[in-house]
């Protein structure tokens, strides 16, 4: 796909006017300057969806969702950014000038295009084959009709047949005018000798459908039994294809997984069907294949709710709990129900009522922690060894959960289900989660100059903040923030380099920190948004920005630049070079934000300490904010220590 030429997204960006689109689906009544409508990404009653047209931003005080134009319909419609621009385009007549394609990019979009069309036409000659062929209908619909699919379910999948005559498909192509080149691409045919074979032949067809409704791959089942071949096969990998990135049936769940707030997410083909038919359609299937985080961010642009169907046998259990935690991890909210035993969803909805189904699933869907929490310690019983064992799995999914609110709940379940003290848990939990941010940003010790261990700040605290830390750390940014400043390979410091700015951006979002004042928040968002789309941002951006709050304070610290201080050496006073100050400022700047969020914290803790006692609050209540209490000294006490190991030789 070609990219839109610059100069016309500025004119399209010019041309928009925030209230007339978002108009198009929203409710807008003027107050004052703004306009206010009934949010359109949560259920309320109460409008708090507010549209700035003279700042050109959206934003709901209710669930917290805002952005400009672009990012309303990327968000509303679930557009990619050049749908949304299109979009705009075509809304205000703006004629779309895309870039020229290199002769790669031309050969690349060619092929694309011609395998998209082959596999639509593959897809109509399956359908036909499963409708009108003898065998199609004798043993293809057989198959269908025996597991109880009725005519709407294969029109909505548009499954199909391949027959088991030789070549049937291949040759139907190629005399239709389909290159051999394509066939063999798409993985329709394979070479068996001088002529081509039909890689589905005598299986059923499952048509695999991208997010806009493109066939782009296909699976499909053998009937016949004893034969030596897989059960289940589908497409190769190619220019359209990447199972990795796609889970089965989201084209037809899409708009009612966006309308109920929730996907149901099984194992295979026909575990999608018969809940479709079931009347759950908000259900899509991995296919068989181990989760990937491609197919979870994929369910995650239309909703942050999964509930994980599962077979009701130990097998089942266990193969989901492994995918379950990189649905954690994503930061997706999961819940799990299981099957009856011996039962897969398939043939389960096929035995009960629709309300039988719905129902079963109401009562049995619980939380993920809580349910792998339970069944492991069933399993462990007394003993020891299994139970630590135990604990560290629960653990390791508790760590993956990004929301520490969330985290801070979970660890409060688990040590009373565990009978495990609380602040055990918290260590646990945070040093492996210290662990693996570690292992993900590479820390590390730069010739003995540097040696930095930052410590997390723990879950439970909250909506703390301290501002004089915030400007100075959003200074640091502008003035320094593209500057080198640790290399990712301590063996070879010469190859590629952190930046300030993704060290600042690294640890205030590993400890899942946010800025009080809003417009240093908005700088913030701002930079760590351009450097994730792989632009660097510079003073020019953030100066001429549609926000003159941000246009102000940035001129503001632009005009007071960073003075290096003279450092003395044994051999004398000099000055260290700007990189080497910045090693030793940018990790203290914000070892002393989290520093004094914490001792806020802890004065806060006593401040509740000291009410809960006058108020005569339970015991355990007390006990709780003592433990934080406690929790947040030590944390304080380890900063203390981390500080003593920031070091210039």
């Amino acid at each position: 796909m070609a990219m839109i030429d610059h100069d016309t997204v500025i004119r399209i960006l010019d041309a928009a006017n925030i209230v007339e689109v978002i108009q198009d689906f929203v409710t807008l009544k003027k107050r004052g300057a703004n306009y206010i409508g009934l949010c359109p990404f949560h259920h309320e009653k109460t409008p708090s969806f507010n549209v700035s047209p003279s700042k050109g931003i959206y934003k709901c005080f209710g669930c917290g969702k805002g952005g400009s134009v672009v990012n309303f319909l990327m968000e509303h419609e679930h557009f990619s950014y050049p749908e949304a621009l299109k979009y705009l385009a075509r809304k205000y007549n703006i004629e779309v000038v895309e870039k020229e394609l290199t002769d790669e990019e031309k050969r690349q979009q060619s092929e694309r295009e011609s395998l998209l069309v082959l596999t639509s036409w593959a897809q109509k000659f399956f359908t036909r084959m499963l409708n009108q062929h003898p065998e199609g209908r004798e043993v293809g619909m057989s198959y269908f009709r025996e597991r109880g699919f009725r005519e709407e379910t294969l029109k909505e999948y548009q499954l199909g047949y391949c027959p088991e005559e030789r070549g049937i498909l291949s040759k139907s192509a190629q005399q239709a005018g389909y290159k051999k080149e394509f066939l063999l691409k798409s993985g329709l045919s394979v070479e068996r000798g001088p002529e081509l074979a039909d890689r589905f032949s005598g299986r059923v067809i499952f048509p695999i459908h991208s997010i806009s409704g493109q066939v782009i791959g296909f699976g499909g089942r053998i009937l016949k039994s004893g034969e030596k071949t897989a059960k289940y096969l589908n497409s190769p990998e190619s220019e359209i294809y990447h199972k990795s990135r796609i889970v089965y049936g989201i084209f037809q769940a899409k708009r009612e997984i966006i309308s109920r707030e929730k996907c149901y997410l099984v194992e295979g083909y026909t575990d999608v069907l018969s809940l479709f038919q079931a009347g759950i359609k908000n259900v899509v299937a991995s296919s068989g294949t181990a989760l990937t985080p491609e197919q979870i961010r994929l369910i995650r642009r239309f909703t942050g709710n999964v509930t994980v169907i599962y077979d009701g046998d130990e097998a089942g259990i266990k193969a989901s709990l492994r995918g379950i935690d990189l649905l954690l991890e994503e930061g997706l909210d999961v819940r799990v129900v299981a099957m009856p035993p011996g039962e897969d969803p398939d043939s389960f909805a096929r035995k009960v009522s629709q309300n039988e189904l719905e129902e079963y699933i109401r009562n049995h869907e619980q939380d993920f922690i809580s349910f792998k929490t339970s069944l492991l310690l069933e399993e462990a019983s007394s003993d020891p060894v299994k139970r630590a064992q135990m604990i560290t799995e629960v653990v390791r999914s508790i760590a993956l959960i990004s929301d520490r609110i969330k985290r801070a709940v979970y660890i409060r379940e688990c040590a009373s289900l565990l009978d495990i003290d609380e602040k055990i848990l918290y260590t646990e939990v945070y040093q492996r989660r210290r662990k693996k941010a570690e292992e993900t940003f590479r820390k590390f010790s730069l010739d003995q100059e540097v040696r930095l261990r930052s410590t997390p700040v723990p879950s439970f605290v909250k909506e703390v903040y301290s501002e004089p830390q915030e400007k100075e750390i959003i200074r640091l940014l502008l003035h320094y923030g593209d500057r080198e400043l640790f290399p990712l390979d301590e063996l070879a410091p010469e190859s590629e380099y952190i930046s300030v700015a993704e060290y600042i951006i690294q640890e205030i979002k590993n400890d899942e920190l946010e800025f009080r004042n809003l417009v240093y928040r908005k700088i913030f968002e701002d930079y760590q948004r351009l450097l994730s789309r792989g632009e660097e941002p510079d003073h020019r951006y953030f100066i001429n920005h549609d926000d003159p709050q941000v246009r102000e304070l940035v001129a503001d610290l632009l005009s007071n630049p960073y003075v290096l201080s003279k450092v003395h050496s044994r051999k004398g006073v000099h000055v260290k070079t700007e990189d080497l100050i910045l090693k030793k400022s940018v990790p203290e700047t914000l070892i002393a934000y989290k520093t004094k969020i914490l001792k806020m914290a802890a004065q806060e803790k006593l401040s509740e300490i000291g009410k809960a006692q006058e108020k005569k609050l339970p015991t355990e209540e007390i006990t709780r904010i003592q433990q934080e209490y406690r929790i947040i000294k030590e944390v304080i006490t380890t900063i203390a220590h981390d500080r003593k190991m920031v070091i210039i030789t």
